[in-house]
């Protein structure tokens, strides 16, 4: 039991005083204490001076843990508080104005010559106390109250800030920072420079799991870390005008992605063959002469664009439709042994195969019907648009650039294998397959791209969970262009399909744009998280600041003047928005077009000697196998009966039609209405 007050300090006049207050004895100037109650003044009266002992240790104790307790309080708030003997530097202003989002603060010239440049300048973050709360406010603007600088006297300087945020102490006492505003600063509140613990708090990301990827700018001890879940799952962009670092900060972001989040799979569109020395053993890379996407593969839209270049001829589309269900029924049902006229009716109407379906067939069989309309008496379409798209799929056959559709595996049902190949199925410590899309044939890359998309979100669909796949689109603005009547309409379908419901299957996409102003808000507006660096243009400005709901009018001016490697992030894998520098990367680990480190002799892409005109002629035909041993492919090689049968069809001359031959041969027959095999890697499809 504890007493109310040490018994050996009280005198007999303050124990029987009923003054329930401190007195002062005036002849000894001493502070007389209150009495004590009824109890414990029986207490005293019976108390042995052993008793009286252990009960004022007892008191001792518990106020020595009382001070411990006051003094550890103290210290920790020690740190957040300002204290009101703090150098005059540290304080910025007065607050003179304030609505919702703005507030102007108002100081002279000679604090400004005492401050630090590196807190009090336009573009930086400073903290306005109220109360408790210290609001957090971005620097936009300067100016004097008067048009004339004054060098004798104080001028009066305006600041006008936007109010971002605030920090605040939660029930544990700890510093947290929300988006936002609870408590506006008064007519009179003190700006102050901002801590570097208050920037550290403000882009806190707590419990989420996050990855470095440089320093802020305002202060480079402190690390700008994004959260790698929300990055992907609710998609991003890159943007920036050309020589900034946009593919270099990609890079990084992937490197940084996979470091956290190793079961990622990431599908990278490479349009300029700068990505391929960038992330070394952990990518494989697919070019013109290793890329693998049979024309089975193709729906029927994007088949047709291969076909027609682009300007469709509505009677030689509708006969496409139909001889390409036919010859994937005729196919399946030369697996099954369903030959019947009345099975392959009721394959057709079960809806099980047509012109969309990833399904194998053979180039012959189209070749094979498209004969049989030509010779009937009264064929049902127009002979000379059976010719015609004859005569279409014979060149594209033919053409070696579009090799990688016909002149591998063809028929072959390899499903399984191709998606394995893509998209790194094991990884093997590969997990990124970037996609050379420099070599192909420019009017074939929007159809490349849509299958690609499309496998995307198919695979991720299908494997249940099990699969997170990144889509990284460069240069997006060609495949999603801000013009609904320009692009390829498939290619934006797969792409908006995946930004629209990707997350909820485990596909994401990261777009990157030189131009956002040309690029489908509808996209855009879908990337949650937004790294803008350097725009001069207006135009992308204002996209930027209508797609993107946390930036801000203050903020978005600052992208004119960022430097390169440097960013503003906004969204949802932020705590706040965020302006820092990315990480400075190795050379060997950035992105390098083929052949444009001219002065480097040691680049792999630069050769030495004089340049040879036959063989640079070579390879603008697309014949660059032509100059290398073939490679094994994934495929299986010809058999020996189909190159002797390949052998005999091209002995028996050029007007040996497929339809012509016998059924046995018809892998044959469209291996003869190839390029020889030399141009090609595998073996000819049937």
């Amino acid at each position: 039991m504890a007493l109310d007050h040490d018994p050996r300090s009280l005198s007999g006049q303050a124990l029987r005083s009923g003054d329930p207050l401190t007195r002062t004895n005036p002849a000894d100037q001493q502070p007389v204490l209150p009495p004590l109650s009824r109890p414990t003044a029986d207490l005293l009266g019976s108390l042995t001076p052993t008793r009286a002992a252990d009960l004022i240790a007892e008191v001792q104790t518990g106020l020595a843990a009382a001070r411990l307790s006051t003094d550890e309080e103290a210290k920790r708030k020690a740190f957040e508080r300002r204290a009101s003997e703090q150098p005059t530097e540290r304080m910025i202003g007065r607050v003179t104005f304030c609505n919702g989002a703005r507030a102007t603060i108002s100081t002279v010239a000679d604090n400004l010559s005492q401050a630090s440049a590196d807190f009090w300048a336009v573009g930086r973050l400073i903290s306005i106390t109220v109360g408790k709360i210290r609001v957090v406010a971005l620097v936009y603007e300067m100016r004097t109250d008067s048009s004339v600088w004054n060098h004798n006297e104080s001028n009066a300087v305006s600041v006008q800030v936007e109010l971002m945020g605030e920090i605040y102490e939660d029930a544990h006492g700890n510093s947290r920072f929300h988006r936002g505003v609870s408590r506006y600063p008064q007519v009179g509140s003190v700006a102050h420079k901002i801590r570097a613990r208050d920037l550290e708090i403000m882009h806190d990301l707590g419990d989420r799991k996050s990855v470095e990827i440089g320093r802020l700018s305002q202060n480079a001890d402190i690390p700008a870390t994004v959260s790698v879940n929300d990055l992907l799952t609710r998609h991003f962009a890159v943007v920036g005008t050309t020589g900034v670092g946009k593919s270099c900060s990609l890079s990084l972001i992937v490197r940084q992605c996979l470091s956290v989040k190793p079961e990622l799979r990431v599908v990278m569109l490479d349009p300029h063959n700068e990505f391929g020395g960038a992330f070394g053993t952990q990518a494989q890379v697919l070019d013109a002469s290793t890329l693998e996407l049979p024309y089975w593969l193709f729906r029927f839209e994007e088949l047709e664009d291969v076909i027609f270049r682009g300007r469709t001829i509505p009677e030689e589309a509708e006969i496409l439709r139909e001889v390409l269900a036919q010859a994937k029924t005729n196919f399946q049902n030369e697996k099954t042994g369903a030959t019947a006229a009345g099975l392959v009716r009721k394959a057709l109407d079960i809806g099980g195969l047509n012109a969309d379906s990833p399904m194998p067939y053979r180039i012959s069989e189209l070749f094979k019907l498209i004969d049989d309309h030509i010779g009937q008496l009264t064929p049902r379409h127009e002979r000379h648009h059976l010719k015609s798209l004859r005569v279409r799929l014979d060149a594209l056959v033919n053409d070696p650039r579009y090799g990688f559709m016909f002149t591998k595996g063809g028929a072959e049902d390899n499903f399984s294998t191709l998606i394995a190949r893509l998209f790194r199925l094991p990884a093997d410590g590969k997990p990124i397959s970037i996609i050379n899309l420099s070599g192909l044939p420019s009017d074939v890359t929007n159809a490349v791209v849509s299958v690609l998309a499309r496998l995307c979100f198919d695979v991720a669909y299908a494997s249940e969970g099990q699969l997170h796949i990144l889509l990284v689109c460069e240069e997006a603005h060609r495949y999603v262009p801000q013009d609904v009547t320009a692009g390829f309409v498939p290619t934006r379908r797969a792409i908006a399909r995946i930004a629209k419901e990707g997350r909820k299957y485990g596909c994401s996409i990261g777009v990157v744009s030189q131009r956002p102003g040309e690029l489908d808000p509808t996209i855009l507006s879908q990337c949650s998280t937004v790294f803008a660096m350097r725009l001069a243009n207006d135009r992308d400005q204002e996209i930027i600041r209508s797609a993107i709901a946390d930036s801000s009018g203050s903020t978005i001016s600052f992208l004119s003047a960022l430097d390169n490697a440097e960013a503003i992030v906004f969204g949802e894998a932020v705590a706040t928005t965020m302006r820092f520098k990315f990480t400075y990367q190795e050379p060997t680990r950035l992105p390098r077009a083929a052949g444009s480190d001219i002065t480097d002799p040691n680049a792999v892409s630069r050769k030495t000697g004089e340049a040879d005109a036959k063989l640079i002629a070579t390879r603008l035909r697309g014949m660059r196998d032509l100059e290398k041993a073939p490679m094994p492919t994934m495929l299986a090689e010809a058999s020996s009966a189909q190159k002797l049968a390949a052998a005999a069809a091209i002995s028996a001359g050029p007007l040996a039609t497929p339809a012509a031959r016998p059924a046995a041969s018809a892998p044959a027959a469209a291996a003869a209405m190839r390029p020889p095999p030399s141009f090609g890697t595998g073996a000819k499809p049937g």
